[in-house]
C-alpha cells in the first residue's frame, strides 16, 4: 500500500502551527529525509510541493534543514535533511520563508498599499 510519508514519520496536531510532522522513532542527525520540493516553471513560486514537504513547520531553531540537489535528469529538488539527533515523538522544523524579500521590503522603504498588492490582500 501507497505511504506517502517513511515508516518513521506521522502527521500530528502542532503546537507551532496546524499540524506538524513528527518522528515515530529516533532519528539520527544527517538522515535525509526525502523530496520536500521538485522545482516547476507552472507553479507560482517554481515549486511543487509534495506530502513530505506540506507538513513540516518553521522554526528559528529549527532540527533539520532543506536542501537542494540535482536528480540524474538534471530536475532541481528540496530535500529535507535532519541537523541533531531527534527523539521519538519530536516535530521536525525548518526554517523557511513563502517568500523571497526584495531589496525595498529589506530596507522598510515599501508602502502599505504595495505590501497589501504582494500578499494578495
Amino acid at each position: 500500500m501507497y505511504n506517502p510519508l517513511l515508516e518513521q514519520l506521522d502527521i500530528k496536531k502542532s503546537s507551532i502551527h496546524g499540524n506538524g510532522l513528527f518522528t515515530k522513532e529516533d532519528i539520527s542527525k544527517g538522515t535525509v529525509l526525502g523530496v520536500t520540493h521538485v522545482a516547476h516553471d507552472a507553479f507560482p513560486d517554481g515549486w511543487i510541493r509534495t506530502p513530505l514537504g506540506g507538513f513540516y513547520n518553521h522554526s528559528e531553531n529549527p532540527n533539520c534543514e532543506s536542501i537542494e540537489r540535482y536528480l540524474k535528469d538534471l530536475t532541481k529538488v528540496r530535500l529535507l535533511k535532519t541537523l541533531v539527533d531527534i527523539p521519538m515523538y519530536t516535530e521536525l522544523t525548518c526554517t523557511y520563508t513563502i517568500w523571497k524579500a526584495t531589496p525595498e521590503m529589506v530596507t522598510c522603504k515599501i508602502s502599505s498599499d504595495t505590501l497589501d498588492t504582494w500578499l494578495g490582500l
